[in-house]
């Protein structure tokens, strides 16, 4: 029983973090790999459990902006305009479809290690203060002003997260803000491609997974999947409300902080 109640502790630890860092521009894989460093199941069933977990966190998406992204109602006005963000959603995936399928085997047998991700946090956390702290008026202010050229750019962008601590979050947002659009609508549609990438990259991972499950995994499964999904839920409705009157510069600095501590460890102990 004690080892059943360690595993249930895992379960709900690492859902946790998976649901507090998916969306806030920090790394959720980044978060993951250093906490399987301290704590993880074994080494098939992580896989698994890291799927079924980012499953959780993607869900909130979908039940937040439900009205906005179903495209089946009696106003042909408002299908018109959710189409147009599927479309544009479609558009901005495709890179990370062709990019994925490509080096994404390469990616997880490379780069996915501490070092890798400490400096990713660091980096990227420069990279943050540096455009935040460039004075530049958005031309972009709504999804329906987002072009399907910037979409794409976006989507390119987005591809720079494969590698582990970068934060798709992070690059999706800071991608868009780059390329002119505001913080809103960056982190908008930053959660608009959350929705087929990762369910894609789920997908794709659970096809290759092959192993067995006994019940107690089952239940450290749905466990984690229920964790994840209520703490994704408040992290969505929090980032929505928090990027109206702040920037995100609390994150950069949160980035470099975790990524000089992780070196530092990694380098003497």
């Amino acid at each position: 029983m004690e080892l059943h109640i360690l595993e249930i502790t895992k379960a709900i630890i690492l859902a946790i973090v998976e649901g507090l860092t998916e969306f806030l521009p920090i790394s959720s894989t980044g978060h993951l790999i250093l906490i399987n460093e301290l704590i993880s199941f074994d080494e098939d069933f992580t896989v698994l459990f890291d799927i079924v977990i980012q499953l959780g966190a993607i869900i909130p998406v979908l039940v937040y902006f439900i009205k906005k992204l179903w495209p089946f109602t009696k106003d042909e006005i408002k299908n018109k305009e959710t189409l147009n963000i599927w479309y544009k959603t479609i558009v901005g995936i495709l890179p990370a479809i062709f990019f994925g399928a490509l080096f994404a085997d390469f990616i997880k047998e490379k780069l996915f290690n501490p070092w890798v991700v400490a400096i990713s946090l660091l980096v990227g956390g420069l990279i943050i203060l540096f455009i935040e702290n460039k004075k530049k008026t958005a031309k972009i202010v709504s999804i329906k002003g987002l072009s399907f050229k910037t979409a794409f750019f976006i989507g390119l962008i987005q591809c720079l997260s494969m590698i582990p601590g970068v934060s798709r979050s992070a690059s999706t947002i800071m991608g868009g803000m780059i390329l002119g659009a505001s913080r809103v609508v960056s982190t908008e549609f930053s959660f608009f491609l959350a929705i087929p990438t990762m369910f894609a990259a789920s997908a794709y991972s659970l096809l290759k997974y092959d192993g067995a499950l006994n019940l107690n995994q089952i239940f450290i499964l749905l466990i984690g999947f229920v964790v994840s999904f209520f703490v994704a839920l408040a992290i969505v409705k929090f980032l929505i409300n928090f990027v109206q009157k702040h920037n995100f510069k609390i994150f950069g600095y949160y980035r470099i902080i975790l990524g000089i501590i992780i070196l530092l460890y990694f380098l003497i102990r």
